[in-house]
């Protein structure tokens, strides 16, 4: 599997894992409790993974910024979380940050 594939992984654990925490109730409710710890050791693993063909600080710069972006979203539509407007621009900056680091960079490991 390649390290992208890897990253994706490791990116769509870590949004399931933070959704699971807010589920957790402040880990008072087992069930997501568990899955949230379960994702997160699930989501370190494709981060490791992935880090074997991605340079470090892409990677992670890439699964930490759309997981921030993943779980605002899911946090303002699911949760119904307001965002105001400096939130929205910094979103927006790291929007523009992980796809500059994506299209442009010509980083390898």
């Amino acid at each position: 599997m390649s390290g992208y594939a890897w990253l994706a992984g490791a990116i769509a654990t870590e949004i399931v894992s933070t959704s699971l925490l807010k589920l957790s109730d402040g880990f008072t409710r087992l069930v997501p409790g568990v899955g949230a710890i379960a994702l997160v050791a699930a989501s370190f693993y494709c981060l490791a993974q992935a880090q074997k063909t991605i340079p470090l600080g892409i990677g992670y710069a890439i699964w930490s910024g759309v997981g921030i972006l993943a779980i605002t979203a899911i946090g303002w539509i699911g949760f119904r979380q307001k965002l105001d407007l400096p939130a929205m621009v910094g979103m927006a900056l790291i929007l523009a940050g992980v796809l500059v680091i994506r299209l442009f960079s010509r980083a390898e490991a």
